[in-house]
């Protein structure tokens, strides 16, 4: 069990500091994110990347917990 929540906590982490770095090199919006703008607020609707993200995060998983 808390070799679960370790590698989970891990995760985030790295997801964490991906998102910050991501932000400060401008990858992002990728075509296919969706963004909504209006006077009082907006909306971003990332599918693009929530695709390339899964994917990725599928591929560390079955690294990880290969048998």
């Amino acid at each position: 069990m808390w070799k679960i929540m370790i590698i989970t906590g891990l995760i985030f982490l790295i997801m964490g500091i991906l998102m910050f770095l991501m932000e400060k090199v401008k990858l992002f919006p990728l075509p296919g994110d969706i963004i909504i703008r209006k006077k009082s607020f907006v909306i971003i609707i990332p599918i693009t990347s929530m695709i390339i993200f899964s994917l990725i995060l599928t591929l560390i998983l079955n690294l990880i917990f290969r048998r």
